[in-house]
């Protein structure tokens, strides 16, 4: 009987090393810093204020270059990729979950999901009908004609969480997605990712 293989990396950093310049001080964020993420992995990042977690997630999510080593995403070498080829990457492939949602204050919870994914191309009915659906796992399916000001704060975390998933990306990025919330619903929030992890997204 023969082994299956494991899957290829989702994520792999190489050697990443990042620092900052403050004052006549040079500050050494990530030094040598390398991982490999692999397909339904949950991977938490813990360490102190100031240790790097939310530098490493920008670079990982293409947001920051490293001075040196290299993000490879599906096996692409994403610091060879343009500015724009980047862009199209983050597009495709990656959802970003951060502490404070982001999201556009003039829109519903449902214009928030569906909007990406009309960037990506799909039809406003194919993203609709894909917004309603993801509200709806998320408990949210009588609120998504709320705007975000009309919303709780886990309420609206988790329409941020029904945006980042959207597009079906292979990679997740959350940056302390439950550190503006109550220790109750950080707890539902985090249950909640680890659910959409499990079924696929």
């Amino acid at each position: 009987m023969v082994d299956n293989p494991k899957p290829a990396p989702v994520l792999r950093l190489e050697r990443l090393e990042r620092g900052y310049t403050q004052g006549n001080r040079r500050i050494d964020v990530l030094k040598g810093a390398s991982a490999a993420f692999f397909p339904g992995e949950t991977v938490a990042l813990l360490g102190p204020s100031g240790a790097g977690k939310s530098t490493l997630l920008q670079i990982s999510g293409l947001l920051e270059r490293p001075d040196r080593g290299a993000v490879l995403i599906n096996g692409v070498d994403c610091g060879k990729l343009s500015d724009k080829e980047q862009t199209r990457v983050r597009r495709m492939e990656i959802g970003f979950v951060y502490q404070f949602h982001h999201l556009l204050p003039e829109f519903s919870a449902l214009e928030n999901v569906v909007l990406p994914q009309l960037i990506l191309g799909l039809t406003r009915s194919q993203a609709e009908t894909r917004a309603r659906e993801l509200l709806k796992i998320l408990g949210l399916e009588e609120r998504w004609d709320h705007r975000p000001a009309e919303l709780s704060g886990g309420e609206q975390q988790r329409v941020a969480i029904a945006r980042a998933v959207a597009n079906g990306p292979k990679l997740l990025l959350a940056d302390e997605p439950t550190g503006n919330l109550d220790k109750a619903t950080g707890h539902r929030i985090f249950e909640l990712l680890r659910s959409l992890n499990a079924d696929g997204g």
